[in-house]
């Protein structure tokens, strides 16, 4: 049982997606010496633990310290070595790069700024489209990742799952869907039905959504481009 106190993630069903990913990809034998992984978004720790588990050097990264200090008390309670860093995706990590890089982003689509929340919000607050955080990931990863480098992120279909593909290989990555699941919606998607659909981002009476995991390969001699404006970004202090 991880420890999980009021305001950091509960570990659900796009949780446990992810983690079964990243246990595919890296193989029935765990990962290979020396392999480098990164989470962006760790709150409770929980796929950061099992690739501890599996073998993996894991740097975990959370905006929200109340969950970084989760994260460390549980991994240190289980006796794995996992660094858990405090700050926005990859500002801690800027000039670090990473064999596999997993994220669990907010991806509930909003009115309100992702940039201003606070509280236990942060961890679903998407901002319009649901894709602020999302989008940000597919743009930076590729320069964090080792050349044979593997991206893992997972969200939801009603984020637009085509808009994560193009976004991925115009970075030079090789993109598909790798894993699938239909998940009833939760109290918060629940409340913003009406008025999601009344954007047409659900359909009329629609009560559920699919969570999808996307993997994403770099491609040997493709680095990807990031533009100042992230750059200024990423060296920001958290």
């Amino acid at each position: 049982m991880l420890l999980r106190p009021p305001g950091v993630y509960r570990p659900q069903s796009d949780t446990s997606l992810l983690a079964d990913a990243l246990t595919r990809t890296l193989g029935r034998s765990g990962a290979p010496a020396g392999t480098r992984l990164l989470e962006l978004g760790t709150g409770t720790g929980a796929v950061a633990l099992a690739a501890a588990r599996a073998g993996c050097e894991v740097v975990a990264v959370d905006v929200s310290a109340q969950a970084v200090l989760t994260a460390r008390m549980n991994a240190l309670v289980r006796g794995l070595p996992v660094r858990v860093l405090r700050g926005d995706l990859f500002a801690p990590v800027a000039d670090e790069v990473f064999d596999v890089i997993v994220a669990n982003p907010p991806y509930v689509a909003g009115d309100t700024d992702p940039a201003r929340v606070r509280g236990r919000s942060r961890a679903w607050e998407a901002g319009p489209g649901g894709r602020v955080l999302l989008d940000r990931i597919c743009a930076r990863a590729p320069r964090h990742l080792t050349p044979s480098g593997t991206l893992l992120v997972v969200h939801s279909a009603l984020n637009g799952v085509a808009a994560t593909l193009v976004s991925l290989r115009a970075a030079g990555l090789r993109a598909s869907v790798v894993a699938r699941h239909r998940e009833p919606f939760g109290p918060v998607m629940r409340r913003r039905a009406a008025g999601l659909a009344a954007r047409g981002l659900l359909g009329p009476g629609q009560r559920h959504e699919e969570l999808v995991v996307v993997r994403a390969d770099r491609i040997t001699g493709h680095r990807g481009e990031q533009d100042e404006e992230g750059d200024a970004r990423e060296r920001q202090p958290a």
